[in-house]
């Protein structure tokens, strides 16, 4: 190809809205043009490098046994209504009516899509598993688009589900994708870091995430030396001794609760000072408003008269209030509280909703005589004695209580934000973290949607049965900008030789002449030798050409100059050094190149 059959112009400096090193160069490379608030349109070299991925992603899943389908975009808002997403999957679900009033959804995900493809044609055990993959567009109306296609609202993923008659052959699924992943990956030049994660509304028993070190990343890694890896949404740490201010454990007291005068006392800081105690000796009770509520509030007294919806198989609470303790110096994990609550959202109660419940101002709430909502403890409440809590009034607290005396919660769940420091549960060294890009995520749904969308099958012994379910994901534009996060300079995109738009760029300083001649006859050779190549055939300053190359970033530049004839120069784009070579070589030189990087990326 030649540069003057490819509609690109550059661009010297990044539009204001880019901020990370991708979207600006992205932008300026001419890859992407945006066409609307988080809607991008993929130009020729970004889509050659969009399509080169895409490709990689396919060998590497139909390798592991998973085939090639593709469901609609727009589907049914019917089967969302059966698996009971409809209303839980909140406002990033686009939805719209046909001309017959049909509720109707833009795919943000594809589990209820599969499930309503897959389940017509299931009778029996011996159809499984069923193992099939999409790469499709997607739309999440995301409150605020950022960082380019790294975060846009239309989007492209890579969906892989498993049907499985058991959990054996969900597990062997579920493996042979991730081992599919890091093949993947590992072609594309990128170090993952494969962490535990939160399965979120996607619901189910299991899942990882795979991440890539990233500055501007929007995940928090928890890693340990041993190995252990975890999301902050997911990581535990090894439970630890709460001590006084003197740091002695704290030990159990025989005295009686009693109240004390906290005046304009309402936060832990405040009142670790006001009482010179450690935060190991305060616990700190906070209320939360869930939407969207699955997990069964039946048996719970405060709970009865809570008004239910029921979507399919799904019964779920619209609204719930609870009140969460915690020791004092530890965070909630409110992804950890929703996944316990099965919450589609949790977060703070207001001002108002937070004084209605408890009967005192902000600051002042606690678990005694607390009776018309949940009371949920985090696991580290198990392990304190002599704390202090609120005494849902104004300006006082309660001292000297005991967990299981004076109160006891309804449930009890590790709720706590891990973080650096924290004892890793695995080795017992300290924890360390860095920030992480998610580009791909592997879940076990189990039975959600099967059962929510009554999926069966006859089994061994003729008896009807429910498959379980895996869901395997990776963002494919997410991945693409990830690529250049990861490989460039202050000069523009160092591409790897399996994304390159093109694996080599010849630029004659003219375009006429013995230059011409001669870069024809690499050209030639090149494409002879199924090499990708562009030639830059553009009337420009040599300044301009070099400069375009270099921000494109294709991995070797051929360069061809009437005072270094009959030899050419070679130059890696990954180098700062250029070889001269003879011309009747460069083609050859070229070729090994682009053959030795490509072995480098997939041994």
């Amino acid at each position: 190809m030649k540069t003057s059959q490819i509609p690109f112009r550059t661009l010297r400096d990044s539009p204001s809205e880019a901020i990370i090193s991708s979207h600006q160069l992205m932008m300026r490379a001419d890859l992407i043009r945006k066409l609307g608030n988080g809607l991008y349109t993929y130009m020729p070299f970004g889509l050659r490098a969009y399509r080169k991925l895409e490709k990689i992603i396919k060998e590497e899943i139909e390798a592991s046994g998973a085939m090639e389908f593709k469901p609609t975009v727009i589907v049914p808002g019917d089967i969302w209504k059966e698996s009971g997403r409809w209303e839980t999957m909140g406002p990033q679900m686009l939805k719209a009516q046909n001309r017959q009033q049909q509720d109707m959804v833009v795919s943000p995900t594809a589990e209820e899509a599969y499930t309503a493809i897959m389940r017509q044609g299931l009778t029996s055990y011996k159809q499984l598993p069923i193992n099939c993959y999409q790469i499709n567009t997607k739309y999440r109306d995301e409150i605020r688009p950022r960082y380019g296609v790294m975060r846009g609202r239309e989007f492209n993923m890579m969906d892989g589900y498993t049907l499985n008659a058991d959990d054996e052959s969900l597990d062997q699924s579920y493996q042979a994708y991730a081992k599919a992943y890091l093949r993947i990956f590992k072609r594309l030049g990128l170090d993952v870091i494969t962490v535990k994660a939160d399965t979120g509304a996607m619901g189910g028993s299991g899942s990882e995430e795979f991440m890539v070190e990233s500055e501007i990343g929007d995940d928090t890694l928890i890693l340990c030396k041993c190995g252990y890896a975890a999301n902050v949404e997911k990581a535990s740490c090894a439970k630890d001794i709460p001590v006084d201010i003197d740091g002695n454990p704290v030990k159990a007291t025989e005295k009686s609760y009693e109240p004390i005068s906290t005046p304009n006392v309402g936060t832990i800081d405040d009142l670790e000072k006001y009482l010179k105690c450690s935060k190991h000796q305060l616990l700190k009770t906070l209320i939360y408003k869930a939407t969207n509520v699955c997990l069964d509030l039946s048996e719970v007294d405060c709970c009865k008269n809570l008004k239910t919806v029921t979507e399919g198989n799904i019964k779920f609470y619209p609204e719930v209030f609870v009140a969460v303790c915690i020791r004092g110096d530890l965070d909630i994990n409110e992804a950890k509280l929703a996944g316990f609550l099965k919450a589609s959202e949790v977060e703070l109660a207001t001002a108002e909703e937070d004084t209605k419940i408890t009967g005192a101002p902000v600051g002042f709430a606690g678990p005694i005589n607390l009776s018309n909502v949940p009371v949920i403890a985090d696991n580290s409440v198990l392990d304190m004695h002599d704390f202090l809590v609120g005494a849902n009034k104004a300006d006082t607290h309660f001292v000297h209580v005991e967990y299981g005396r004076d109160f006891s919660a309804w449930k009890t769940a590790d709720l706590r934000t891990a973080k650096a420091g924290d004892i890793c549960p695995v080795c017992g060294k300290p924890f360390y973290t860095t920030k992480g890009n998610e580009l791909g995520h592997i879940f076990k749904l189990g039975k959600k949607y099967t059962e929510s969308m009554n999926v069966t099958y006859l089994d061994k012994n003729g008896k009807s049965a429910v498959p379980t379910m895996g869901c395997y994901g990776i963002g494919v534009d997410r991945v693409l900008a990830s690529i250049i996060e990861a490989f460039h300079d202050d000069r523009g995109i160092i591409w790897p030789m399996s994304t390159a738009p093109y694996q080599v760029a010849i630029v004659p300083i003219k375009y006429s002449g013995a230059m011409k001649e001669a870069a024809d006859k690499i050209y030639d050779e090149l494409l002879k030798a199924s090499v990708e190549v562009l030639l830059d055939d553009r009337d420009e300053r040599p300044g301009v050409k070099f400069n375009d190359m270099d921000l494109i970033g294709f991995p070797v530049r051929i360069t061809v100059g009437d005072k270094n004839l009959p030899n050419v120069e070679i130059k890696m784009r990954s180098s700062e050094q250029a070889e001269l070579v003879p011309l009747e070589n460069a083609a050859a030189k070229a070729s090994e190149i682009v053959k030795t990087e490509f072995n480098k990326l997939n041994s």
